[in-house]
């Protein structure tokens, strides 16, 4: 198990650095670029937070075409959140496709029971709203993870919500070529269902098995 703690305007800053720079051809080329710049020292997966983060106010909709309230919906859940976009090339599905599979590994666990392994939510914010529809989500998340909660709507909103955990979002770009370059931090935020408070932050260099480990004493409230 991976795990540091640092004060909290230090992982503060330290979420607010991670940035992935992944870039998006419109027509057939399928040209990416995708960059990453963290500050030193935060290879490690899990970061238990001294001071947790308040659950951001977002009302959002959902895949369904339907309002969701982020706090009302997760409120007493275990809930991972992560903010990405479907046409990134690398780091967002990765990072989902890492959860979704340690996600299928809870039902080996004989020491959680199925109402807690079914509490909790995993929940992906898109940073390109005006490509991820609804239905954009939808489809895209449909090969990940069905269960997995996709959300869209504006982008300003969203940028606000993504702030208050310390994540960094900038509107999409488009150069000359028609390439699509999105910057946007990487962290998946984990809320504890006791508190409503997330309180572990992982970067994108968590695999399959950290999260494999860890979910257990995430849907329990606990420290990883």
């Amino acid at each position: 198990m991976r795990k540091k703690n640092h004060i909290a305007a230090a992982l503060f800053a330290a979420a607010a650095l991670a940035l992935s720079a992944c870039g998006s051809g419109d027509g057939d080329s399928g040209t990416s670029v995708a960059e990453v710049s963290e500050e030193a020292g935060s290879q490690k997966a899990a970061t238990v937070l001294d001071k947790p983060f308040e659950k951001p106010d977002l009302v959002l909709t959902d895949t369904a075409g339907e309002k969701y309230d982020l706090r009302e919906a997760t409120q007493g859940k275990p809930t991972l959140i992560y903010f990405g976009y479907t046409n990134c090339p690398d780091v967002c599905p990765l990072t989902m496709n890492n959860i979704a599979v340690a996600k299928k590994q809870l039902a080996r666990d004989k020491q959680l029971s199925q109402a807690q392994k079914d509490s909790l939510r995993v929940v992906f914010v898109t940073t390109d709203p005006e490509r991820d529809t609804s239905a954009a989500l939808g489809k895209w998340l449909k090969g990940i993870d069905p269960d997995v909660v996709g959300l869209t709507g504006s982008f300003d909103t969203i940028q606000a919500g993504a702030r208050t955990l310390g994540i960094s979002i900038e509107a999409p770009t488009k150069d000359k070529d028609g390439k699509v370059t999105s910057m946007h931090g990487t962290q998946v935020i984990a809320f504890s269902p006791k508190t409503d408070a997330g309180y572990v932050l992982y970067g994108e260099d968590a695999t399959v098995d950290d999260y494999t480990k860890d979910l257990p004493a995430l849907i329990k409230g606990a420290k990883p």
